[in-house]
């Protein structure tokens, strides 16, 4: 049988912040290597026979990332369905089982969540062939992480005869946690599922129909933009939100699990990314421009600034262009509330990275005070901005490598390096990289209003309307 995964890329990982942030979430980021979280995702099932391109789902805001990540490895998608909002992991997998029946008829999917690393794929690749042995009978399989400690973060399956699902259990006390190890009859919920797409829509209207319903109107409303599946939004909105282990594998009597040891981590927390990372010889996992001087036990990251450590163990520093995170590593879960704060504040630490990534490229934010604000904009070869104008605002643009050409009001014009323009307000413009390089252009903006919703599209490549 040929194996369709399913790739669900709609978290947040806010127990990651600063690095993690809503519009850009950990399964985007480079944690463990030089590939993304979700690049590795795919990349795991590269040696692994009878493999079809795979399905993602996530939602809107992070469309042009997904490809542009896949695009990276040269992997072609099956598809890419978007999520209007986010309903958890249950609506995903049957947005993603009503796309393949659509194309295939029916098909096996392997459902894997898009922020997980797996360190040892040839163990995964025999786990996943255990269980496609289950899910052609008929079974709804799910991996169960063999443990290693008497973690208290992870909910438990408990194996029973025959590789069924004696119980889901919920996340456990210490002492019970450790009962659970010593017993050799619990695993670890690892979120990775495989399932005939027929079976698991059929288990779901028996066991959760409005799921079902508010799914099916929402594809069956939905239209094809571009690269991107965009199911219908009121439908959507209208579909009650729960997992998968919580809508159906709790309560089916078709579950199954297969033991997987292959060095799972969900990376659910920096300490998480601690103990799976090479430590030197004093502990320490040191990223970026770091000293640390008498210094263990410490995970360290700089992006934008050196940094120093002296003294300290057991310590978590994370630098960003925008924030710092110092915390003691044992109180790695109450990121959380940091985030919470952060939301609760409507301060754009929570939600966006001082890097703001568009289709056509990214812009920084450099500088900003009373009536301006400059960025700096990296446009992508044969990339072009929105034709769009400004109400509240004008524009100063100097080109500072690459060649440009720009449409201003009824003019169309080149520029090259050291060379500028102005947007005066309420002008029509477009800016487009007519170069074989980034073209990197100084932005300056004043006016009595700078934000980004002050923008009023006319024609955009990437068939964006706001």
């Amino acid at each position: 049988m040929i194996i369709h995964p399913v790739i669900l890329s709609g978290g947040s990982g806010t127990r990651l912040w600063p690095l993690s942030r809503e519009n850009y979430p950990k399964q985007l980021l480079c944690l463990t290597g030089e590939q993304t979280l979700l690049q590795q995702t795919v990349c795991r099932l590269g040696n692994l026979e009878n493999v079809a391109p795979p399905v993602f789902v996530c939602n809107e805001e992070h469309r042009f990332l997904v490809a542009e990540q896949m695009h990276e490895l040269g992997c072609a998608p099956a598809d890419i369905v978007l999520e209007p909002a986010g309903r958890n992991t249950a609506p995903a997998l049957t947005l993603a089982a009503l796309a393949l029946c659509a194309q295939h008829g029916d098909a096996l999917m392997l459902a894997m969540p898009a922020d997980h690393v797996i360190q040892d794929t040839g163990k995964f690749h025999e786990a996943l062939r255990a269980g496609m042995k289950h899910a052609a009978a008929g079974r709804l399989v799910t991996f169960g992480i063999v443990p290693t400690s008497p973690e208290t973060g992870y909910g438990y399956i408990r194996k029973g005869k025959d590789d069924a699902v004696a119980a889901f259990v919920e996340k456990p006390d210490a002492e019970t946690a450790r009962q659970y190890l010593e017993s050799g009859d619990y695993y670890w919920n690892s979120g990775i599922f495989m399932m005939l797409a027929s079976v698991w829509l059929a288990e779901l209207e028996r066991l959760r129909p409005d799921i079902l319903a508010a799914c099916t109107n929402a594809y069956s409303q939905g239209s094809r933009d571009g690269d991107f599946y965009r199911v219908g939004k009121d439908a959507f909105l209208r579909c009650p939100a729960d997992s998968i282990d919580y809508a159906v594998m709790e309560k089916t009597d078709r579950a199954a699990v297969v033991p997987l040891d292959a060095g799972w981590s969900d990376i659910g927390a920096w300490s998480a990314l601690w103990e799976i990372s090479t430590q030197d010889e004093r502990g320490n996992v040191l990223q970026g421009d770091v000293f640390a001087h008498a210094t263990q036990n410490a995970l360290v990251i700089a992006q934008h600034r050196f940094v120093a450590t002296v003294g300290v163990d057991n310590l978590v520093v994370i630098e960003t262009p925008d924030a710092v995170l110092v915390m003691h590593k044992d109180q790695a879960q109450h990121v959380r509330e940091v985030v919470k704060r952060l939301k609760s504040d409507n301060r754009p630490e929570y939600h966006t990275h001082r890097r703001v990534h568009r289709p056509w490229g990214y812009y920084e934010g450099v500088d900003a005070g009373h009536r301006f604000q400059v960025k700096r904009l990296t446009i992508k070869p044969g990339a072009a901005l929105s034709l769009q104008l400004h109400h509240q605002r004008a524009e100063h643009w100097v080109v500072v490598k690459g060649q440009a050409r720009v449409t201003r009001g009824d003019e169309v014009f080149e520029l090259t390096e050291n060379q500028s323009t102005y947007i005066p307000i309420g002008t029509k413009h477009r800016l487009e990289n007519i170069g074989d390089a980034p073209l990197e252009i100084i932005e300056v903006q004043s006016g009595s209003y700078l934000g980004e919703d002050d923008i009023v599209r006319f024609e955009d490549i990437y068939n964006r309307h706001v």
